[in-house]
């Protein structure tokens, strides 16, 4: 490729909404330019690097033996019926009628639509398993769309679904999967940890994230130094931090502190450490009769230590709350506590409610909560003598840096990742609801057994950039560069010796299969350097007639502080060597 006949758009300022260092630096770099909202063209220099990623992926995929096919954009709303997701998806699916008034939608995921093309097509065990994949656009009508690729509306994704006979095999599919994705991302040069998640909206039981770490990234993840335990916050174990309930010490007492709603500001004001306070929180879940009519609300009290926060994600996961919870309503609060929020706790209630306690929390003793009067809290509380045992004892809060790790390996550690791939066991949770049979041994039918399996193409480029960036511009690992060499002719078009010694270089890289760029188009130094850098060559070459009157050139990996010089035939060895490391 040579620069000239190629879109070198690069800006100097990045636009003013731009957000974060990816956003900034794809615009700079000319890769991508907006067009609304959270909707973007990718430009030539940045498609380069999808298809870079999508052969990997590719690759990888059929290794594994999965089959590649292409499922619409527009799906129609019967099939999403079938699953109930018409209703449930929300407004982040983008809902439209064709001219028939007939609905539709611009695809999300293409659980339903994969399913159908299995109901009809996998008749029998015999044709199982079958994996197939897509690498599709997707969109996703976020409210509020932000930081360029990393959470646009429009994006590519690769989706793969597997079928199986049953849940021996699926939990082989997911393994080869799983593995398939640790190969994808070593080859994409991306530090990542694969950590244990929640399932989300998609469901299912069994599910790891594939996340790219960077200080910038939105999810919390988990992880122990000392050992392979890894996951993300929402789903990560807290153990308790008390080995047993240590016998009461301190009578209770009703204790004053005005204007103190806050676990914080009551332990600053009774000068004792937050960890000996215990923070309420009410949820209600609303109940049905047999016919599926409300039929009234049951509150419940959530107690976490003062310094801890309550994870949201682990309490839908506990029975009483699967079917759906809601944080109490004030008049509901009133009724049962008889005060309103900032001074609750769980002795004296005006109305019984049901009691979830953390495990630490279970094991405290002479500890301190709100007082269900206004100004007032409890000191010296104690279960058994002041209160009642819970009603549950659960894993209800966010771990915190340095507690146990939960396979007694050492203490757990916390860092930032951008998710940027996810596998799901799915079970039958859509072959079920679509009724998707084959017909196994016995010849009965029997329900697919699922996976899902996801990696965000477009958001590969986003968060690699976020890993990798300095105050120049993009540090590309050199699979998904754009290209992989650049050569700089110093006085293109003033010296015949450095036209002749650039091209015969660049002819030679390209006929062995290296991604070359030659920069033909006569600018100053400074402005090549500039715009490679931004753009982030992982390879340059520069030639000059200066250092051709030595017989040498210089030669710049991008993460280098300083270019070396190289006898010319000695150029395309080091290049080699350089890319082969």
């Amino acid at each position: 490729m040579r620069a000239s006949q190629y879109l070198i758009s690069t800006l100097k300022e990045a636009p003013s909404d731009a957000e974060v260092t990816s956003q900034k630096l794809m615009l700079r770099a000319g890769m991508i330019r907006k067009v609304a909202a959270g909707i973007y063209s990718y430009m030539p220099i940045g498609l380069r690097s999808i298809r870079k990623v999508e052969a990997i992926i590719r690759e990888e995929m059929n290794r594994a033996g999965a089959m590649e096919l292409t499922m619409p954009m527009v799906q129609p709303a019967e099939l999403w019926d079938e699953t109930g997701r018409w209703d449930k998806m929300g407004p982040e699916m983008l809902r439209f009628k064709d001219r028939h008034e007939r609905d539709f939608a611009l695809q999300p995921t293409s659980e339903e639509v994969v399913t159908d093309i299995a109901r009809q097509e996998l008749k029998s065990y015999r044709q199982l398993p079958k994996n197939f994949y897509q690498i599709q656009t997707k969109f996703r009508d976020e409210r509020r769309p932000r930081f360029g690729v990393m959470r646009g509306r429009e994006f590519t994704m690769k989706d793969a679904y597997s079928f199986d006979r049953n849940e021996e095999a699926a939990g082989r599919s997911y393994d080869a999967m799983y593995a398939a994705y640790t190969r994808i991302f070593d080859r994409l040069g991306l530090e990542y940890r694969a950590v244990a998640a929640d399932t989300g909206a998609i469901g299912g039981d069994r599910s790891h994230e594939f996340q790219v770490i960077a200080d910038t990234g939105e999810d919390a993840i988990v992880y122990c130094p000392d050992s392979d335990y890894a996951a993300n916050i929402e789903l990560a174990e807290a153990v308790s931090l008390l080995a047993s309930r240590a016998p009461a010490s301190q009578a209770l007492e009703k204790t004053p502190t005005p204007g103190k709603a806050t676990c914080e500001d009551v332990a600053a004001l009774l000068g004792v450490p937050l960890e000996t306070t215990v923070k309420s929180l009410v949820l209600a879940t609303d109940d049905v009769d047999e016919a599926g009519h409300p039929n009234g609300s049951t509150v419940w009290l959530l107690l976490v230590r003062g310094d801890h926060a309550l994870n949201e994600v682990k309490v839908g996961k506990l029975d009483p709350f699967k079917a759906g919870f809601r944080f109490a309503t004030e008049a509901e609060i009133v009724e049962h506590f008889g005060c309103k929020p900032g001074y609750l706790g769980p002795i004296g209630l005006k109305q019984p409610v049901k009691v979830i306690a953390d495990r630490t929390v279970a094991n405290m003793a002479d500890f301190i909560c709100g007082a269900n009067a206004e100004d007032f809290h409890l000191t010296g509380a104690n279960w058994g003598r002041d209160l009642p045992e819970p009603d549950l004892v659960a894993d209800i809060r966010d771990v915190v840096e340095g507690n146990p790790s939960p396979d007694g390996k050492g203490v757990l550690a916390i860092q930032r990742g951008i998710e940027v791939g996810h596998v799901f066991y799915l079970g039958t949770k859509y072959s079920a609801a679509m009724n998707a049979t084959f017909l196994d041994e016995d010849g009965r039918p029997k329900h697919f057994e699922m996976g899902c399996y996801g990696i965000g193409v477009t958001r590969i480029l986003g968060a690699a950039i976020e890993q990798n960036n300095d105050e120049r511009g993009i540090l590309w690992p050199t699979a998904i560069a754009p290209f992989e060499v650049v050569i700089c002719p110093v006085g293109w078009s003033k010296s015949d010796e450095v036209r002749e010694r650039a091209t015969a270089l660049y002819e030679s890289l390209r006929a062995t299969g290296i991604d070359v760029i030659l920069d033909d188009r006569n600018e100053r130094p400074g402005v090549m350097f500039a715009d490679w850098e931004l753009i982030g060559v992982p390879h340059r070459v520069v030639i000059g007639d200066r250092g051709l009157k030595e017989g040498v050139a210089e030669y710049q990996a991008r993460t280098d502080a300083e270019a070396v010089k190289v006898p010319v035939d000695q150029l395309e060895p080091l290049i080699r060597e350089r890319l082969a490391a």
